[in-house]
């Protein structure tokens, strides 16, 4: 591919999803962990009523997904998208002024919508109008960019609290959604939508089979994912802890969780290499053994430093894979007509999930310890695996 076919094409949208997810991830998801702990004190709330504004933003977000999807399908995501980064930037300029607890979560409500109209799932289905069945690859091309979110997104944002308070630093996240973002969604984001290919007469054209949206294999999808989003949502906000609590010096700890990144990164490389031949369900499923082939290292050897390397490299590894599969296996399944509202369907649930996993977590450590929440979050690894071998794939 020419370097003018990549600007000038539909490839384009790749570079431009893939320059707005680093800074919509790092903007409106992976801050919060740094800037509760200073907001909850400046207002004199509790860290839990600070982090509940987040998880009342995930639940907006899962709420609304279907219907941004479905916007998508019809608009595109150079609309949609642009909207959303707007939304964003309303939403995070208001947060330093929202200092009665009914204006904080207003304002986590209104970012809420943000985070469904800007994250992976209208990404994908960006991609998936654009492209049509073929937009595996760019989805995966995708999650390469956007697994350095978190590596750009925690140290820009301690740097930025080195210079100002949380509050500017908010200001400033405002300023570049409204000057960066929604600009690159709404003017460089291609507009076109993929058509299926013409009929030639006298010959017979194979395409992939693909099942109606709904009745048992939806289902079965639907809860492959949304039990899976309790791992990652869970893990990401006790996982540090639980590391120190079982001796592990805590800038070793750490370092450890610093591995995440880079083993999604590596494992999404390795499936452009190797996989692309796989189907999707088959990469879901081997995500989701993966990531239990950790908590069994825990279970046979506990928080021993190894195991905990080996744990968080396999962690990450798992969830790298799994985001390509969210995208690919509806598309597989599902075909591309009205993609992006099968996507928000599928995303409803699993934010759902993503937002109560923490708070649930916190709960089970309190009253029984480390042991039965790795032992919960494991379980809901192994109904995920269990939904993925139910479904059978459509025979072309």
């Amino acid at each position: 591919m020419t370097l003018r076919k990549l600007i000038l094409g539909p490839w384009r949208a790749v570079l431009v999803l893939g320059v707005t997810q680093i800074l919509a991830w790092g903007i409106l998801f992976y801050p919060p962990v740094l800037m509760m702990p200073l907001i909850a004190a400046e207002r004199g709330w509790s860290l839990s009523f600070a982090m509940a504004g987040f998880s009342l933003a995930l639940l907006v977000a899962g709420f609304v997904a279907p219907t941004i999807g479905g916007l998508i399908d019809r608009h595109g995501g150079h609309v949609v998208m642009a909207v959303g980064s707007l939304i964003g930037a309303c939403g995070i300029a208001l947060l330093p002024f929202a200092a009665h607890p009914a204006a904080y979560l207003a304002v986590w409500t209104i970012l809420g919508i943000a985070i469904a109209g800007n994250l992976y799932d209208p990404a994908f289905a960006t991609l998936g109008r654009i492209f049509g069945t073929a937009a595996r690859k760019p989805i995966t091309y995708l999650t390469l960019a956007g697994g350095f979110a978190s590596t750009v997104s925690w140290p820009a944002t301690q740097v930025s609290l080195t210079f100002t308070d949380w509050r500017g630093t908010y200001l400033f996240f405002a300023a570049i959604l409204l000057l960066v973002a929604a600009p690159l969604h709404a003017f460089a984001l291609p507009r076109t939508r993929a058509d299926p290919p013409p009929a030639v007469e006298g010959t017979v054209t194979i395409v992939p089979a693909v099942v109606p949206a709904r009745g048992m294999i939806f289902f079965l999808v639907a809860a492959a994912f949304a039990t899976y989003a309790f791992i990652p949502s869970g893990l990401a906000a006790h996982l540090i802890a639980m590391f120190g609590r079982a001796g592990i010096d805590p800038a070793v700890a750490v370092t450890i969780g610093a591995l995440f990144g880079p083993s999604q990164v590596a494992a999404r490389v390795c499936e452009l290499a190797f996989g692309g031949r796989a189907h999707p369900l088959n990469l879901a499923r081997f995500s989701v053994a993966l990531m239990l082939s950790g908590f069994a290292l825990l279970a046979l050897f506990g928080f021993t430093l190894p195991a905990a390397i080996a744990f968080a490299i396999l962690f990450g590894a798992a969830n790298g894979l799994l985001t390509i599969a969210r995208g690919a296996v509806p598309l597989a399944l599902f075909g591309a007509d009205g993609y992006g509202r099968v996507l928000g369907r599928i995303a409803k649930p699993y934010q759902v999930t993503q937002a109560i996993a923490p708070l649930a977590l916190a709960f089970v450590v309190e009253r029984g310890g480390d042991a039965p929440a790795l032992a919960v979050t494991a379980a809901f690894g192994v109904v995920s695996l269990i939904c993925l071998a139910a479904i059978r794939r459509p025979k072309s």
